[in-house]
């Protein structure tokens, strides 16, 4: 029979962790004598991040003795306590894989309900000075679980726990966790876990979407970076040149789905050669991609590009990715963008173009004149071969439209000109841009009535960091790690456009990014890894060696065994 070996309570407080400071209530000590146990909270004990923690589905969360005495060995560790994994219950019995959801549970007073496995999120790795402990927890299958409070009462140390009734359909809390967290999952069990009422909303909902989701598509292309000749640099304003790129040895290369980018590692300079990520701006031929890089004031990369870069050099790239495409459908679509925000868009509008696409098209771009608007020929030729497109230009300074000009506008798109447009509410949206843009201009959408499932969005700016329970701190550039450079792989963050090599000193590649300040954020949701995980939500997966998979649009995954060979991530 099982039994309550301890009951640990304990309330939020800040944390200095890793120069920021933390909320959380992942401090649980052992109280002695019974304690009230309430829907919502045992007597005395709180969480700090309520969304991940507490509340009536999760008030309770337990972890076995069997489980502790594992990570004694695995680890090494002899200071292991009661209430080192935040739990509020340590159970001699009970274990991960024999607990099924929907169980309900007999201790003193109370009853209780299996209703999830704990959230493995980056606090127990805080609270055991264990930075990879949310991808063991979940790798070796020992995740633990939480309570629902069916009846309130007292419970105390050393109360029998005894099996009341079991769960519908028997699915354990270990197999429960893989379906969500692990590669190969069962369809049956997908099926069988959607069939038990006690299992969170929140769980549920991930698996109706991962029910509903199509089998991913694999990518073509190669891994890492290949060399590719520029074949010739074209300028589209004063500040925006395309750059056309070719293979070295005449293969061809492998076709992109339109708005996605590439990444371009150049040696700028005897540091670490600096890495960007540009949207392809058109569709690619079989052996021409094509670039379009606006010169930035302050842009090392781009400044370079457009004064030092020159026809026959070489540039390491990767193959084409992302995840800001245009979907297949038969709805109406709508293409916005502001500057050099057009590029993904239109590579969009040149596959809408090839095909005649009888959809009614909306082309909607801001520039600041008439000299700034890149492409703006290409674009009107395209939307001429489409049978349905509506063409609207915006130029922020002040311009006198020719005659034949009616689709241009001095201004900005707002809310009433977009209604007076004539868009659908069942078309599909794709915008980029400025994050400001982005926001007014979904906004507008989202009132014109498109749901937020339709407005795709891509914006030229790294994400700011969102890590729950973490005080607000002033941006931080991203920037090499402290410390001596090493001589491992190298391990590159494409967006932020840090390489570096990698070191042991490093728990993960998750470690490596914060000690570089990548902007990254945390996820306690869906994913898929190969034998542990840590999972950020930032971009998706430009390459990684051994392949890693994404579950869903800006999910990623990092592996936490050292990388071998070099390894290449869209942060």
């Amino acid at each position: 029979m099982a039994t309550l070996l301890s009951l640990n309570v304990g309330m939020p407080k800040d944390v200095s962790w890793r120069g920021r400071t933390v909320h959380t209530g992942a401090w649980k000590s052992p109280v002695d004598g019974p304690r009230m146990v309430r829907r919502l909270n045992i007597e005395g004990d709180g969480q700090g991040d309520l969304a991940g923690h507490g509340g009536e589905i999760r008030a309770v969360l337990v972890y076995q003795l069997q489980s502790y005495q594992y990570w004694q060995k695995q680890l090494g560790r002899d200071d292991l306590t009661f209430g080192s994994f935040g739990e509020n219950f340590t159970v001699d019995g009970l274990p991960d894989d024999e607990v099924c959801i929907g169980d309900r549970y007999r201790i003193g007073e109370a009853e209780f309900e299996v209703t999830q496995p704990r959230v493995t999120c980056y606090r127990v790795g805080m609270r055991l000075g264990e930075p990879a402990m949310a991808s063991l927890l979940v790798a070796h299958r020992r995740p633990g679980f939480y309570l629902r409070v069916i009846t309130e009462g007292h419970v105390q140390a050393g109360d029998e726990i005894t099996l009341a009734r079991k769960g519908p359909e028997e699915l354990s809390v270990a197999d429960t966790d893989a379906l969500l967290y692990l590669p190969d999952r069962d369809p049956a069990k997908l099926r069988k876990a959607l069939n038990v009422p006690a299992l969170s909303p929140g769980w549920q909902q991930s698996f109706r979407e991962l029910a509903a989701a199509p089998q991913p598509r694999q990518e073509p292309g190669w891994p890492g970076f290949k060399t590719l000749r520029v074949a010739r640099i074209v300028p589209e304003t004063p500040t925006v040149s395309s750059i056309y790129l070719d293979t070295t040895d005449g293969t061809p290369l492998p076709e992109a789905r339109p708005g996605q980018y590439l990444s371009i590692r150049l040696a700028i300079s005897d540091a670490a050669p600096a890495v960007r990520s540009y949207s392809l701006s058109c569709m690619p031929t079989a052996t021409t991609y094509r670039i379009s890089v606006k010169d930035e004031p302050h842009g090392q990369v781009s400044s370079y590009i457009h004064a030092t870069l020159r026809p026959g050099d070489l540039v390491d790239i990767t193959s084409p990715r992302g995840t800001f495409v245009l979907e297949e459908s038969t709805r109406p679509v709508v293409l916005i963008s502001a500057g050099i925000g057009a590029t993904p868009v239109l590579a969009m509008l040149h596959q809408l173009a090839a095909t005649r696409d009888p959809r009614p098209v909306w082309w909607i771009h801001t520039a600041h004149d008439r000299a700034h608007h890149a492409f703006a020929d290409e674009a009107h030729t395209l939307l001429a071969q489409l049978p349905h497109a509506h063409e609207h230009i915006y130029y922020t300074a002040e311009t006198t439209p020719q005659r034949d000009e009616f689709h241009i506008a001095q201004g900005r798109p707002t809310a009433q000109s977009l209604m007076a447009l004539g868009i659908p509410t069942d078309a599909d949206a794709y915008l980029c841009g400025p994050p400001a843009f982005m926001d007014d201009l979904g906004g507008f959408l989202r009132d014109h009535g498109l749901r937020p499932e339709q407005i795709h969005t891509e914006q030229f700016s790294a994400l700011p960091a969102i890590n729950p329970g973490l005080t607000l701190t002033a941006a931080i550039r991203p920037h090499q790690p402290p410390g001596p450079t090493d001589t491992g792989p190298l391990i590159t963050f494409a967006r932020s456009g840090i390489t570096t090599a990698w070191s042991p000193a490093h728990a993960s590649l998750l470690d490596l990014a914060e000690a570089c300040d990548i902007p990254t954020r945390w996820s306690c949701r869906t994913g898929v890894c190969h034998t542990c995980i840590t999972h950020l939500v930032a971009g998706d997966i430009t390459y990684t060696t051994p392949p890693l998979e994404l579950s869903e649009p800006g999910t990623i995954l990092i592996c936490c065994s050292q990388p071998t060979t070099e390894v290449v991530l869209d942060l």
